[in-house]
């Protein structure tokens, strides 16, 4: 089967690419758009632009009845959600099933399985992959006994949602109590849910992911594993491809356990599956994500393939085009991604008019953004502005093509964090260390 029309259900940089991918396959694209995001020049790209709602996402970007409503109107057969707003939503998914719309990415069922992330635990475990010590918070509220059954320190973590909203660090059981309040209400704040559970904490760990295909034939190929232990509050700022100071044994090991645990949950389409690494590289399933992700672009860079693409073909029905043998990872990459934030006041979100003075560009150097000289940074989205990637031969030629492009990459009007990546790519620590995700609060108490 083959898509004469797919609809993307998102805005900004994400959805530049899948209008690009679509171009590329020769299929027709519908674009929408919030009233704010109206002047937004990647539009003119797709053969169908249409209006979704105000700014406010809950009445655009995440109103599901909107979403339907213009792929019907349009004619589209399918939806590419991209990532964010609705990309996770096994509702979203049965609803588009129910107006027969093929939507671009893991049938509702699988969903809504990894969606839970004590559920996709118990999947992937049985399956030998290995887990942390876990266990679900009773309804009683009674969590001592259960923290010392897990073990300090642990993590307080939502059952359902992502981005490290309803997680907390406990060192020691003084601390649950209050740390388990605290994550509660700000899981019921993000999700809706204010369902936790306990996970042994490990110190100081890597947190590396494998990149996944999986066709409607049952055949999975990885693209190798990305590092995202640069992270702010459990927010990833800088990836890279593979992951360094990684023994060749361990490497193979986290691979075919990503693609056993796709395979474990059924799993079609584009997929990430996460891990963390402890200081003798014995790695454990944390979850896996149910779309594609920001960082997708370094393991594109190092293997040579479109997975916008591909994530497309796959949900047409195509199978597969390539066996794991025929992927070859070259090289190395690195992504930062640019966000409209204020490094030296906290990070706070920073809106207003961009003026472009140099974007940058050359042999290794990637860029993907929608932005556009006088374009208007409004408060109402995700403060991601471009991701800057850059592949060279090895690590550090990746990391000094890297560097000048940040220096290259100069806009005002607002501030972004390019000088803090900047900062921490030129590090010697980032340069020579293995990396942690604790490594931005060490550099901090340098």
């Amino acid at each position: 089967m083959t898509f004469h029309k797919v609809l993307i259900a998102n805005r900004g940089e994400i959805a530049l690419r899948v209008l690009e991918a679509c171009r590329e396959l020769s299929v027709d694209a519908v674009a929408v758009f919030s009233q704010v995001d109206a002047g937004m020049p990647y539009l003119n790209l797709a053969g169908e632009r249409l209006c979704i709602g105000p700014a406010d996402p809950a009445k655009s970007y995440l109103s599901i009845p909107a979403i339907i409503s213009a792929a019907e109107l349009s004619g589209a057969e399918a939806i590419h959600p991209g990532y964010g707003f609705l990309a996770e939503s096994p509702d979203f998914v049965e609803v588009c099933e129910d107006h027969g719309l093929v939507f671009v990415g893991p049938p509702r069922e699988v969903m809504a399985l990894l969606g839970n992330k004590v559920a996709a635990r118990s999947a992937v475990a049985a399956a030998g992959i290995p887990v942390l010590p876990g266990e679900v918070i009773s309804e009683d509220g009674e969590v001592s006994a259960a923290g010392e059954r897990v073990g300090y320190p642990l993590l307080v973590k939502a059952t359902y949602g992502g981005g490290g909203r309803g997680m907390r660090f406990v060192a020691e059981r003084e601390e649950l109590e209050s740390a388990v309040i605290a994550a509660g209400a700000e899981a019921k704040a993000a999700c809706g849910d204010d369902s936790l559970y306990l996970e042994r904490a490990v110190e100081s760990p890597r947190h590396i992911e494998v990149q996944i295909l999986a066709d409607s034939y049952g055949n999975i190929v990885h693209f190798g594993e990305r590092e995202c232990s640069v992270q702010r509050r459990h927010q990833k700022l800088i990836e890279e491809s593979p992951a360094s100071h990684l023994d060749e044994e361990t490497r193979s090991a986290l691979h075919a356990a990503a693609i056993a645990a796709a395979r474990a949950v059924g799993y079609r389409n584009a997929g990430t599956v996460e891990f963390v690494l402890d200081s003798e590289d014995q790695f454990y399933f944390i979850e896996m994500n149910a779309r594609i992700q920001v960082e997708h672009s370094v393991s594109e860079v190092v293997s040579g393939v479109n997975l916008i693409k591909e994530q497309i073909r796959i949900a047409s029905g195509d199978k597969l085009r390539f066996t794991q043998d025929e992927i070859d990872i070259r090289g190395h990459a690195l992504e930062c991604r640019i966000n409209a934030e204020d490094p030296s006041n906290g990070f706070l979100p920073s809106s207003g008019k961009v003026i472009i003075d140099e974007l940058p560009n050359g042999f290794g150097i990637r860029v993907d953004t929608h932005l556009y000289n006088g374009m208007e940074v409004v408060p109402y989205y995700d403060s991601l502005l471009a991701k800057v990637i850059s592949w060279g031969e090895d690590r550090e030629e990746a990391c000094i093509r890297m560097y000048t492009a940040l220096e290259r990459f100069r806009v005002r009007g607002i501030k972004t964090t390019r000088s803090f990546a900047q900062e921490i790519v030129s590090h010697p620590s980032f340069r020579q260390e293995r990396l942690t995700t604790d490594f931005l609060s060490n550099l901090a108490a340098e």
